[in-house]
């Protein structure tokens, strides 16, 4: 069988949609904290509505890995995703009661979630095993772009006057483009046909599943416990660059610009970072990329929320996300044949959302109480559990990159 190319028009339809959907996205994301503010809601309302967005998604990636195991062609249903995710997100400029926030918040994310595992799976299929770093790398930075791009748009417009209810609503028109590239430009893998009078061929189980998958999976969620919501970033550059009021136009247009760098630092690091773990072992980037996550927090913890500390932590953050977000996937792809692939993407992505929800809400509830130091503390010992977890399933069950 000859190679697939490494550009085709699903690698293209999937890398415009991520972009166009965190450019709606993290429109909302950017202005999210100060909406919050404005409505009287503070570090824990985001702690709680980050937290439960992070419990619903759990799921529903979990449950866009079973679909997707159980079904041939995702493209549909990853385009419902994404347009459940828009809808959602739009309409949180329409309701102002926390239950109201939390739901569609969540209802978003749940859309997202479920989207994940099916997009990475027809991102795989897409391309041959040798180019998988460098396929979620490209997938990676289409996504960061997008939170640069949406970020920076809401920066202008917060800067021009816009109220943030009205640069919610315009969330509605990238994300509308990113489900139609979904729907449009992606295809899903051919398949031959089944006769009408052959059985039907059973999926392969849980007990499938290569037991160096599952301590890996241990891996990612005890990081995952450190790894909170970069939205926190947004709340901290407020609270430094502005006055005593979250309400200071400069000093939130400033906090969303922190914010745009970081993820512009994502972006660029993260194809580059794909394509040296396709030449390299993915295993130790990966470490490398934790073991960063971990020194990100501990500087947060022992004064990291100065001007020059943040500007330090918008630095690490994005590289080490970078390397956590394309990396896990790629070398998950490698472990999994095919036909496990779907599921096992999506109990990677329900690994790490759980993680990802009880670090939002306790970090949320400590800065809320004026623990900085407490909160980003745990996150970084959570962290270093997960690269010890790492280092020794390594050294004593042979974990390595399958290259």
């Amino acid at each position: 069988m000859n190679a697939l190319p490494w550009i085709n028009r699903t690698v293209i339809g999937i890398v415009l949609a991520t972009f166009l959907s965190d450019f709606s996205h993290e429109m909302c994301t950017a202005v999210l904290p100060l909406y919050l503010s404005t409505l009287g809601l503070g570090p824990a309302a985001l702690g709680v509505i980050e937290g439960v967005a992070d419990f619903l998604v759990s799921l529903s990636k979990l449950a866009g890995g079973v679909v997707g195991h159980h079904v041939e062609r995702k493209r549909p249903w990853t385009a419902l995703g994404y347009l459940t995710t828009t809808l959602a997100t739009g309409a949180i400029a329409l309701v102002g009661s926390l239950a109201s926030l939390v739901s569609l918040r969540s209802l978003a994310w749940i859309g997202r979630g479920f989207r994940g595992p099916l997009r990475d799976s027809m991102l795989a299929d897409a391309v041959e095993p040798s180019h998988f770093g460098r396929a979620y790398g490209l997938e990676r930075a289409g996504d960061m772009l997008g939170a640069v791009a949406g970020p920076l748009i809401a920066t202008l417009l917060v800067w021009s006057g816009v109220e943030f209810k009205t640069v919610i609503l315009w969330t509605l028109i990238p994300g509308l483009l990113a489900a139609a590239s979904i729907f449009f430009l992606a295809q899903d893998r051919p398949t031959l046909p089944h006769s009408p009078f052959d059985p039907v061929r059973p999926r392969p189980g849980w007990r499938a599943f290569p037991r160096s998958f599952w301590l890996f999976l241990g891996g990612v969620f005890l990081f995952g416990l450190g790894d909170f919501s970069r939205t926190f970033l947004v709340l901290l550059g407020a609270r430094q660059f502005g006055e005593s009021s979250l309400h200071a136009g400069g000093a939130l247009s400033t906090a969303i610009l922190l914010y745009t760098i970081h993820n512009l630092i994502s972006a660029l690091a993260a194809y580059p970072i794909g394509h040296r773990a396709d030449q390299g072992n993915k295993f130790t980037i990966l470490l490398w990329g934790y073991v960063l996550g971990v020194g990100t927090n501990l500087l947060l913890a022992v004064g990291g929320t100065s001007t020059g500390g943040l500007l330090v932590v918008v630095l690490c953050s994005g590289i080490y996300i970078a390397v956590e977000e394309t990396i896990e996937k790629a070398a998950a792809a490698e472990m999994l044949p095919r036909e496990l692939r779907s599921l096992g993407l999506g109990l990677l992505a329900c690994a790490n959302a759980v993680g990802d929800m009880v670090s939002s809400l306790y970090v949320g509830y400590l800065l809320d109480s004026h623990h900085a130091e407490a909160a980003f503390g745990l996150a970084a010992a959570c962290g270093a559990m997960g690269v010890l977890w790492l280092l020794v399933i390594r050294a004593r069950a042979g974990i390595r990159s399958p290259r």
